[in-house]
């Protein structure tokens, strides 16, 4: 007698995800007796009615399923591993007309309506509307820089993005966004510095290694990063020194410097053009 094949659940679960509708596993097999032997041994909970996790569940996803909301905006952006101007103190989820959102503590929650529509079963925003959603939530170099960050990662392409009916807000980014930026940095001095109409060449190959930003023919601007200590801090300063014999100018900022004491930089730039610094002897 052929005994038809049923999927264990909790392995199913870890397999979805770890936090899963119970419709959906239904629809892969399992039925309501083994699901409530898994719930009742523990290894699966009750997250919410017509949900279930895994005991060691993410969770973020967790919090999400009961809630009825989907994780977005520069929280699935820092998940996905994009750069974001700060690291989000609270969760940023999107809800809809039937969620529980406005039940959240500590949330700061997005009811406009999603560029893609939401799959019932998603815990997380496509990574279009999570871009929709930093376009009007984050001010512009922010959202520019995460936009830009999705691109060079891969996530999404200038012409898949086109295709779409964004609001005004993203098609100014969309119109702006360079793919080949590589680090969030670059993106603020690329329009911070965009007046100067000067030639500026991003991750420019110099002496063996990539320099920030080339302005001009001569001209140098590094970027130190977060944490610039170290055995890279010296190599960057003997790249320096290198680059100077060769007849360049070399200015060297902090990433401090660069987003919280821009006027000091600028003056620094504006300066060093002035005196003819970017152009070649």
């Amino acid at each position: 007698m052929h005994h038809p094949y049923t999927p264990d659940p909790a392995e199913l679960v870890i397999e979805l995800g770890g936090v899963v509708r119970v419709e959906r596993l239904r629809t892969l097999g399992v039925g309501r007796r083994a699901l409530d032997a898994a719930l009742q041994s523990g290894v699966l909970t009750r997250v919410r009615r017509g949900w279930v996790a895994i005991a060691d569940a993410d969770p973020v996803l967790v919090a999400a399923a009961r809630a009825g909301v989907v994780v977005t905006c520069v929280s699935q952006a820092a998940r996905l591993g994009l750069w974001v101007h700060e690291a989000p103190t609270i969760f940023h989820v999107g809800a809809g007309p039937n969620s529980a959102g406005k039940k959240i503590e500590s949330a700061h929650v997005h009811w406009s309506i999603p560029l893609l529509r939401r799959h019932p079963d998603a815990l997380v925003d496509p990574i279009e509307n999570v871009l929709a959603i930093v376009a009007v939530c984050e001010p512009y170099e922010g959202a520019l820089a995460t936009w830009e960050s999705a691109l060079n990662q891969g996530l999404v392409t200038l012409t898949g993005l086109a295709e779409y009916p964004w609001r005004p807000e993203a098609r100014q980014l969309l119109a702006a966004a360079n793919p080949f930026a590589d680090a969030g940095t670059e993106t603020y001095l690329r329009n911070r510095l965009r007046w100067l109409r000067l030639p500026m060449v991003v991750q420019a190959w110099i002496a063996g290694h990539r320099v920030d930003t080339l302005i001009g023919e001569r001209l140098v601007l590094q970027i130190d990063g977060k944490h610039h200590v170290g055995a890279q801090r010296s190599e960057d300063i003997r790249h320096d020194a290198e680059l100077s014999l060769m007849g360049f100018h070399v200015i060297r900022i902090s990433y401090q410097q660069l987003m919280f004491e821009w006027p000091t930089v600028q003056d620094l730039i504006m300066r060093a053009v002035a005196q003819g610094l970017h152009l070649a002897a």
